[in-house]
């Protein structure tokens, strides 16, 4: 069965649809804000729940974010597939189904345990995928009001369309591609996040994170050879915010899960792809030596 196509003009309105979609959520987002921070005689902190343990929380927010977001897509097309984080998460379903149909995958509320505490580094994900492939991206952080998309073939921005702040291509570097150096990373910032699996066990994930970390902080020559002497390790507790600093060149290599996360990770491959060649003609960095 052939894939379905989409002209030219189709895509970019989903596009269009897109953005103004991840900004009407960040909305109820910000409102969910408004509510756990008001005075304290009135503040509503709201549904939360645990999924994998105490640091894996779905809160009432994200339900309705996620609700709303389906509801749009499934009112202006019908005939489109939905993946949302929360509701594959809870169970009902448990197949990857992102097959050749236009589908959309989205992730309500990504920094859930940054917006229960209030730290503003929280967004909105939303992805567009034909054929399996993912042709648009859109994560909006509403606190900082700003957005990160793109669409394939046509770039990526940041604050693309916005009502009053100007439109930025990505990546934000002036002149002629900035390959990064063979000293590289050391001189670099080091985007990482700890992930959800806290078990305290010799060769589990969060004891290979912690000696990423190591890794890239320790002098050159250190480590047994793997010290990369980076400036600084960041961990903003969201990864679809780390993918857009990636862009940046901020970041010169994102950890999730202890390995080198790659632009094909779904959500984000769209935005990532539309850029990442504007720094050098392959991955700018071996990052598997550090980890």
């Amino acid at each position: 069965m052939a894939s379905p196509s989409l002209s030219t003009e189709e895509l970019q309105d989903i596009y269009t649809f897109a953005l103004g979609l991840g900004r009407d959520a960040g909305k109820i987002l910000l409102d969910g804000v408004e509510k756990r921070s008001g005075a304290e005689h009135g503040r509503d902190m709201g549904k939360q729940e645990e999924k994998m343990n105490a640091v894996d929380i779905v809160t009432q927010t994200d339900l309705d974010v996620e609700a709303f977001v389906k509801n749009e897509i499934t009112k202006k097309y019908p005939s489109h597939k939905f993946i949302g984080e929360e509701t594959y998460s809870a169970g009902q379903s448990k197949e990857y189904l992102v097959d050749d149909s236009p589908t959309w995958i989205v992730d309500p509320l990504d920094g859930t345990v940054n917006y229960t505490h209030l730290f503003p580094m929280f967004c909105v994900s939303i992805a567009f995928c034909l054929g399996g492939t993912p042709v648009v991206g859109v994560i909006y952080a509403p606190v900082l009001d700003t957005t990160y998309s793109a669409l394939a073939g046509h770039g990526a921005y940041q604050d693309d369309a916005h009502a009053s702040k100007p439109r930025k291509k990505l990546p934000l570097i002036n002149g002629p591609k900035a390959v990064l150096g063979p000293q590289a990373p050391k001189g670099c910032i080091f985007g990482c996040e700890w992930g959800k699996d806290r078990r305290d066990v010799e060769g589990g994930n969060m004891m290979r994170k912690i000696g990423s970390f190591i890794n890239m902080a320790a002098e050159i020559g250190g480590r047994g050879g793997k010290g990369g002497m980076v400036h600084g390790v960041r961990s903003l507790g969201r990864s679809a915010f780390s993918y857009p600093l990636f862009l940046f060149s901020q970041f010169a290599a994102i950890i999730s899960a202890a390995l080198f996360t790659s632009i094909s990770s779904t959500k984000y491959e769209t935005i990532l792809t539309q850029a990442i060649l504007t720094f050098t003609d392959s991955f700018p960095l071996e990052v598997q030596q550090w980890i």
